[in-house]
């Protein structure tokens, strides 16, 4: 899919954007755009790969002007460029609206313009039945990723809805293991809470099923293990061999105990494509979609919780270990 073809990553500098290139290379696409607000990111970037094909393109995707001229002659544009934490997006919503909404905007109609083939649209679990400023947004955009469909273009757009993938930026992981090793503990907002996770090799394998196997209009979920915060934290104590000691500090502002990846709403309306993705089928008629999926059986629950078929200790071990943080 990717033979010989120029490619188009937006926020390409975060961990996200490492491990989509890491995987994108083997599959000898012709060009590799890094496009990113932070030189001091893509400088490490391009030291850290050392390939021709890559190439790097300082901007912001609230710039409209940058990204038409990063979109020029491009066939793919993954966008990951968002704002992601969730207190930050709480206390700062205007600076979370124009990155995470207008952005994407930008994103679409210079795509749109540049006659690009396909955008893959990174969401989020916290898009599901929003409570907080980040969801809201990212629920906003995969509304535009949709509707876009409807917009008389040659450029197909589809969504990719995930939970939490250890290894990112702030992941847990790496945020628990720093408090267990520098202050002999662990902080958990709430003991009952629970969470989507899966491992960033994984996610990127699954993102590119999706961007080959999608028609335009769907949304894609990833069906992923949850766990609970707290089996978590007793794994990597144990692991790490550090005595430390649970502090409970309160649900922040915005977040939820339980994370779902599908409203009873969106049941309505989504398939089961295999093992290991849902699809949802968006209310706009978006044509030939229903048809193409209209074959496939539609999924025997009302919503799709973090609270449910939780991990064994054992289970949350052999994943950290598959992600490469234990040994």
């Amino acid at each position: 899919m990717f033979t010989n073809q120029r490619i188009l990553v937006t926020g390409g500098t975060g961990s996200w954007g490492y491990e989509l290139i890491r995987q994108l290379l083997p599959q000898q696409p012709k060009q590799i755009i890094v496009f990113s607000r932070n030189e001091s990111s893509q400088v490490a970037m391009s030291r850290t790969f050392e390939d021709s094909r890559l190439s790097f393109c300082i901007g912001d995707i609230r710039d409209k002007e940058a990204l038409m001229r990063a979109c020029e002659r491009v066939d793919y544009v993954f966008h990951l460029a968002a704002l992601k934490h969730v207190p930050v997006c709480e206390d700062q919503p205007y600076e979370a609206l124009k990155t995470n909404v207008i952005g994407t905007q930008n994103v679409i109609e210079a795509a749109i313009a540049n006659g690009v083939k396909r955008v893959v649209y990174i969401s989020t679990d916290k898009a599901a039945n929003p409570s907080n400023f980040y969801g809201m947004t990212k629920a906003i955009g995969e509304k535009l990723i949709v509707y876009a469909n409807l917009l008389h273009s040659d450029t197909t757009f589809v969504c990719v809805r995930g939970g939490n993938v250890l290894g990112t930026n702030g992941s847990v992981v790496h945020l628990f293991m720093n408090q267990i090793r520098e202050k002999g503990q662990v902080r958990i907002t709430d003991k009952n809470m629970t969470r989507f996770f899966l491992t960033l090799q994984d996610a990127i394998t699954l993102l590119f099923k999706a961007s080959e196997e999608s028609i335009g209009g769907e949304i894609f979920v990833m069906t992923m293990p949850t766990c609970r915060i707290v089996d978590l934290a007793a794994v990597l104590i144990d692991d790490l061999g550090i005595p430390a000691t649970m502090v409970t500090t309160g649900i922040r502002p915005g977040e939820k105990i339980h994370e779902i990846l599908l409203t009873d709403h969106e049941s309505t309306t989504t398939i089961v494509y295999d093992e290991e993705y849902l699809v949802i089928l968006p209310t706009l008629d978006i044509p030939g979609l229903r048809q193409h999926y209209s074959s496939y059986p539609s999924v025997d629950f009302e919503s799709y919780s973090s609270s449910q078929s939780l991990l064994t200790k054992e289970e949350i071990r052999s994943m950290l270990v598959r992600g490469g943080f234990l040994s």
